[in-house]
């Protein structure tokens, strides 16, 4: 299910926007063809009821689509959030430098279609982006976790 704001918009950086046209170009123009192909090929065989390399290029085509059709819809009610130059608080875009325990990382606040834990791309939805949104540098930020409560400080916002 696609999140939207309160104006019927899915929230998303400039970079993230590009990424998901990119994306849908990529399995629009490069992967379905290769699946409709599988699926054509395998439907050539005979039997279908028999048939489990058709049973699985059919799920896997329609699986594709359901991915395509989401990307378009994402696409179409996208809202490209622009937040150029000095920023005095946390907003979608932006990059926060943190304090957490005795190390610095530092996030980036995205769209929750760009949110990529691994590269600390973190959506405006999760927990620690929805503490930090509206905060400027010198606040701390309280987020309940598993191993217990953690206190993030803001160094500095990009």
């Amino acid at each position: 299910m696609i999140k939207m704001d309160k104006q019927g918009k899915v929230q998303i950086t400039k970079e993230g926007f590009d990424s998901l046209t990119e994306e849908l170009g990529r399995l629009v123009n490069e992967k379905r063809p290769g699946y409709v192909e599988r699926l054509s090929s395998a439907r050539e065989e005979g039997d279908l009821s028999e048939n489990s390399d058709y049973t699985n290029a059919k799920d896997e085509l329609e699986f594709l689509d359901g991915k395509i059709v989401e990307l378009k819809q994402v696409l179409k009610n996208a809202q490209i959030v622009n937040h150029e130059g000095k920023r005095s608080d946390v907003v979608i875009g932006a990059k926060v430098t943190l304090r957490v325990n005795s190390s610095q990382q530092i996030y980036h606040i995205v769209g929750q279609w760009e949110a990529d834990p691994v590269k600390r791309k973190i959506s405006y939805q999760s927990p620690l982006g929805k503490a930090l949104v509206g905060k400027k540098k010198g606040d701390c930020v309280e987020i309940e976790a598993p191993a217990g409560k953690v206190i993030y400080e803001i160094l500095a916002i990009e």
